[in-house]
């Protein structure tokens, strides 16, 4: 497999992953038709500049080190928790407030926050630098599209690719960036057509965030049990 080829496998591997539904995609959501495509965007790449940390965290070995202590992800899942329902208050204020596509104000600075934040508790997120991370740091091969959410198992196969290779990384990355930069825009594109998206979309990515919180606690509470 050539190095482009490679870097594409990494292309679609990173957008597989990133374009799920889930607690980031909601925040970058509320973000983008709140504040206008910057904000969605600075939200985007906190949750990219956590994955960049967990990275560099696998390549030195430290991530492994969260496998020697069991209690550690239940806090996580309980912290995450937490800050989702926080998130989702705030989401849902939002809401209410938000009559029309805005554009800029202080609330543009938040989403960094946020969602390196929800990363840095996230316990999946984690559990992915801990086993896939370091599947794609060792020579050998991935199966990329069986780690896509939902649809896994029916694609297994489909696309493998040889691991260890900084094209695949790069590639990987760069899959990300596309859609924090896409994403967003697209949700702007579409408020700016119907002011009535900003609320709904608003609101939408508020009861996201408060199912995701909910659904952390639990699964905290009962790995303690």
């Amino acid at each position: 497999m050539t190095a482009l080829t490679t870097a594409l496998a990494g292309v679609v591997f990173g957008l597989a992953l990133a374009a799920p539904p889930g607690p980031m995609n909601a925040i970058i959501a509320e973000e983008s038709v709140v504040s206008g495509w910057p904000a969605g965007f600075r939200a985007g790449l906190g949750a990219m500049v956590a994955d960049v940390l967990f990275f560099v965290l696998t390549l030195a070995g430290a991530m492994a080190v969260i496998d020697r202590y069991p209690i550690v992800r239940p806090v996580l899942y309980f912290a995450g928790g937490l800050l989702m329902l926080y998130f989702a208050i705030g989401a849902l204020e939002e809401a209410r407030a938000a009559t029309s596509f805005t554009d800029g104000g202080d609330h543009a600075s938040k989403g960094f926050r946020k969602t390196f934040a929800l990363s840095l508790t996230n316990p999946y997120q984690i559990g992915f630098w801990l086993t896939v991370g370091v599947g794609l740091l060792e020579s050998g091969t991935l199966d990329v599209l069986s780690y896509v959410p939902g649809a896994g198992d029916a694609l297994e196969d489909v696309f493998v690719v040889q691991t260890g290779s900084p094209s695949l990384l790069a590639g990987f990355f760069a899959g990300i960036a596309i859609w924090i930069v896409v994403y967003p825009a697209a949700l702007v594109a579409a408020d700016q057509r119907v002011d009535a998206f900003a609320p709904m979309i608003a609101a939408g990515s508020g009861a996201v965030l408060a199912g995701f919180g909910v659904w952390f606690l639990v699964t905290g509470g009962t790995a303690l049990l």
